[in-house]
């Protein structure tokens, strides 16, 4: 099991980058660690190209760097005023979908969904802010649940998340991404070349954006899933967004200690009061199972992206389904969707061959 060392105790108050820091954050995420852990998560190797074990038993506490994270979190986050939430609005589906008329699908001929319109409870619920995938959802998620977006490499997986994140901060919610994969300076970037406006957000103290090593998440995960409800309920976030959960069970060599690992971290999301998106790697075999089997029981809805490749071997297209969501009717179909500049389009309407 990974060991929690004294210094990784306060990783979150020291986790928010100032808005100052500087533009060597890529850099510095790419020296942080000589270790590296392969899509099996079992052996590692360092830049010599010597082998060792897996990372179980964690970083020796020597090894967390105090200069890794410059600010304190929560200095960083408090005495903000928290806004009032604004009302989620339906999304307009276009008809015809430009950019998909040589493409095999067939528009439906019906702007409705097709299953049973009448809401099945009075859950308070959200909209994701993708287009033609909210309306493949009957009244929307409910607030508070866990989701997993799982799909392998180049599906959209961190699109998804970015867009599910500017979607609250467009209603007036307050948000916080957790980052495994790319710097915080990174992530900025990336949802502002796609229109939203992630920089301005964080400067005006609506969104959090942390940039945590994977190693150092893992050794600290104890005290992460002691602070993390209350750090969230004080800064007053409604989406919380992961990305991604497969780096964080790659830490773990040991079947139990993983999923042990993991169930507790879900958990301490739902304490979290959040609505909480997990991104996912999905297993080699199949695109319908994360890497590990875990999130997709731990969560309350699981969307699956993926690639469908037809037999005569024409252009590849992409394709989302909603495996499951708890306490929501949703349509089951499989439905083609692309990933423009602003951001993931599903076209609800049409139909794959």
């Amino acid at each position: 099991m990974v060991a929690v060392s004294d210094e990784a105790e306060d990783w979150f108050h020291r986790a928010l980058e100032n808005e100052e820091r500087d533009g060597d954050g890529d850099e510095a995420r790419a020296t942080s660690t000589d270790k590296t852990v392969d899509s099996s998560g079992d052996e590692t190797v360092d830049d010599n190209g010597d082998e060792s074990g897996a990372v179980e038993s964690g970083v020796d506490e020597g090894d967390v760097d105090d200069s890794l994270f410059e600010d304190d979190f929560g200095a960083a986050l408090q005495d903000v005023e928290t806004p009032a939430v604004g009302d989620t609005t339906d999304t307009e589906v276009t008809s015809d979908p430009e950019g998909f008329d040589d493409l095999d699908f067939v528009l439906s001929g019906s702007d409705e969904p097709d299953f049973d319109e009448e809401i099945d409870s009075e859950l308070p619920r959200l909209d994701l802010g993708i287009e033609g995938l909210d309306r493949m959802i009957q009244g929307g998620i409910p607030e508070r649940s866990l989701i997993v977006a799982m799909g392998s490499a180049g599906t959209g997986k961190t699109t998804f998340g970015l867009q599910f994140l500017n979607h609250g901060l467009e209603q007036g919610e307050r948000g916080v991404c957790i980052t495994l994969e790319e710097s915080r300076d990174r992530v900025i970037n990336s949802a502002t070349e796609k229109g939203y406006a992630f920089d301005e957000y964080a400067a005006e103290g609506e969104l959090a954006v942390v940039d945590v090593d994977p190693i150092e998440m893992a050794n600290s995960l104890a005290s992460i899933r002691n602070e993390l409800p209350s750090l969230v309920d004080d800064f007053g976030a409604s989406r919380l967004v992961l990305d991604s959960v497969s780096l964080l069970e790659m830490m773990y060599e040991n079947r139990a200690d993983r999923r042990n690992e993991i169930y507790d971290f879900a958990r301490s999301l739902k304490e979290a009061g959040v609505t909480a998106l997990l991104t996912s790697e999905v297993s080699p075999e199949t695109p319908y199972a994360s890497r590990y089997g875990i999130v997709e029981y731990l969560t309350d809805a699981v969307f699956v992206l993926q690639y469908v490749r037809p037999d005569d071997f024409r252009e590849t297209r992409l394709a989302i389904e909603i495996q499951k969501i708890r306490d929501a009717n949703h349509s089951r179909e499989k439905k083609p969707y692309e990933i423009t500049n602003d951001g993931i389009s599903v076209y609800q309407q049409a139909n794959l061959f």
